[in-house]
């Protein structure tokens, strides 16, 4: 693997705050404010509010939406449009879905700018941007954009750029709910030419209740997340009051489509039978790019964030993939800031693209393919942003699995299988969760969060030993475990996955003063598909620099306070030996533990 570095860019101009509250959810792309002292040019482009009536979902919606027109463009000169929707309990008319529509009309683009069915002034239920709802949604604006639709007002669009007779040039971006409804998108038409979907999901099952030894088996609900979601969707009519009859729900929810309000429901109630559980986990998975990343051709440049415990670098990581093995043109940025906050200087900020790493790749992606730019540079195949360094590491792959650590029965995380040391250690949970990684959402809307913490006696720690030189790990560690739990054997085939056992991995950081750092607050929630057998966890991406002098720390923990935890008491085991332990991989791109 080669790996070099790219320099970002300074910002010269302040960044705005995220919105608080649903703004915050609502695809948090940074904006830029002018320099103080200076007068913004007038813009070089018109704004026309649009509304179009389309069906989809088996229902007429009304979409609410904003044409950015380029002064310049028209019939005779015709440029590539650009398409986007809000993020998750926003509109077309908040500061970061609007900066898209403005950045690019700047720049010569045509923006269309809406709010996605279910938010602001547009109608219908949320489907969490389900294809056959959201995706032809929004392929009737498509159809506007190519000439061949009108508004409700009548209003045409003659101006695009076609590649054929009904066929517009357009490309899309968006983050969040804006980034799914992309893919959503290009998977039932083929006219779109670009993707940029930001801190988006790739399974909806693997993000609300995610099981990083088995996908197989229903995971551990993220309730904090999920059920903020929730209150944002059903409170919709009381943040953008609305009397459109197509937003409410009679069934059961009040601004969600049936279905996505009996998953939330049915992960509340903490009992996951297999037949009720298969027919939830389904649902999830057909609103979601895994099940429809097949049908999509259109050039793909996947952004994510580091620091996002609602969608981890593994969601990026499994589009990038399948779309690759495919053979769709796809290059993967991981950035610093993700739903969990975590915004540094020199990010991508909309207002001035071109000063930063993110918003040059961004335009250059369009630029070739849009504009049909040959010699754009869309740059390498992976990027990562190097905290500490304002810089992104490049590589042509995504770095693989590099070494291997043992666990020592004595506490040890050791370089060598011949170093561990026989011995059993235990834990016990308690009926309340005794860890913390997070307070869900905190970051988002910018709220206080406590450290993290691990209640002495409910979980279990392997340390390395102090590194004698930086180790920069760029990836998803993986670890093997066997553990042994009477309690947990005695009822985890009762039928109801909620009987089996739940643990929380996680790699800690400990300065030489022993303080210590949860990366990016991430966890790996288990639920253990039999705890008889040994089983495999992947870890959450995690972008991180060891110091010389730190320590490596793999915890097991017995709860989180951001999920669901176990049922009843149980008591787990860890033994060590030689020639039996469980290991933790790491992929390493410079230095190493031992």
């Amino acid at each position: 693997m080669e790996v070099s570095v790219s320099r970002a860019v300074p910002r010269s101009r302040k960044v705005l705050a995220l919105v608080a509250g649903a703004a915050a959810l609502a695809g948090p792309l940074a904006l830029a404010a002018p320099a103080a002292g200076t007068e913004e040019p007038a813009a070089p482009y018109t704004v026309t509010p649009l509304r179009f009536t389309v069906e989809a979902g088996g229902r007429s919606c009304a979409i609410d939406a904003d044409l950015y027109r380029p002064a310049r463009v028209d019939a005779a000169h015709p440029a590539p449009a650009v398409l986007a929707t809000n993020g998750f309990g926003g509109s077309k008319s908040d500061g970061s879905t609007a900066a898209i529509g403005k950045a690019f009309a700047e720049r010569g683009y045509v923006g269309l700018v809406y709010s996605g069915l279910g938010f602001g002034a547009s109608g219908c239920l949320i489907s969490l941007d389900a294809p056959e709802t959201d995706g032809r949604a929004a392929a009737r604006l498509v159809d506007f954009l190519a000439g061949t639709r009108a508004a409700d007002d009548g209003t045409r669009a003659d101006f695009v750029t076609r590649d054929g007779e009904g066929d517009p040039r357009v490309g899309m971006i968006g983050g969040s709910y804006g980034g799914a409804v992309q893919l959503a998108t290009a998977s039932v038409d083929p006219r779109v030419d670009a993707l940029v979907p930001l801190i988006t999901w790739n399974d909806l099952a693997y993000s609300l209740a995610p099981n990083a030894a088995d996908r197989a088996t229903p995971g551990v609900f993220k309730w904090q997340w999920a059920n903020g979601f929730y209150l944002i969707g059903e409170g919709q009519p009381l943040l953008s009051p609305s009397l459109d009859p197509s937003r409410i729900n009679s069934l059961g929810c009040l601004h969600f489509v049936t279905d996505a309000c009996d998953t939330v429901k049915f992960l509340n109630s903490g009992r996951y039978p297999a037949a009720a559980t298969e027919k939830m986990l389904a649902y999830a998975r057909s609103v979601s790019p895994v099940s429809y990343l097949d049908w999509i051709t259109a050039p793909t440049l996947v952004v994510q964030g580091q620091s996002d415990s609602l969608f981890n670098l593994n969601e990026a990581r499994a589009t990038y993939d399948r779309l690759r093995e495919r053979g769709v043109d796809t290059r993967m940025i991981w950035q610093s800031w993700g739903h969990s906050g975590g915004q540094r200087p020199g990010e991508l900020d909309l207002g001035d693209p071109e000063a930063s790493y993110v918003g040059q790749r961004v335009l250059a992606w369009f630029d070739r393919y849009l504009r049909k730019n040959a010699a754009a540079d869309t740059g390498p195949a992976f990027a990562w942003y190097r905290e500490g360094r304002s810089d992104y590491g490049t590589a042509d792959r995504v770095p693989a699995l590099s070494q291997q650590l043992y666990l020592s029965g004595d506490g040890k995380l050791v370089d060598n299988r011949t170093k561990v040391a026989r011995g059993s250690r235990r834990y016990v949970n308690w009926l309340v969760p005794t860890s913390h990684s997070e307070s869900s959402l905190a970051g988002t809307i910018g709220l206080p969060d406590p450290r993290p913490y691990d209640t002495p006696g409910t979980y279990l720690g392997w340390t390395s030993a102090p590194l004698t030189g930086p180790v920069d790990l760029v990836g998803a560690p993986r670890a093997t475990l066997r553990v042994v739990s009477p309690a947990t054997e005695r009822v985890q085939d009762s039928g109801d996955a909620a009987d089996k056992l739940v643990l929380f991995a996680k790699l800690y950081d400990v300065a030489p003063d022993g303080t210590k750092t949860l990366v990016n607050r991430l966890v790996a929630p288990v639920r253990v598909p039999d705890v008889t057998r040994p089983f495999t966890v992947e870890l959450p991406g995690i972008v991180h620099r060891y110091e010389t002098g730190h320590r490596l720390e793999f915890v097991v923990a017995a709860s989180d306070t951001a999920y669901s935890g176990n049922r009843g008491i149980k008591p787990v085991t860890v033994v060590s030996a030689p020639e039996s332990t469980g290991t933790l991989s790491l992929p390493l791109v410079e230095g190493r533990v031992g």
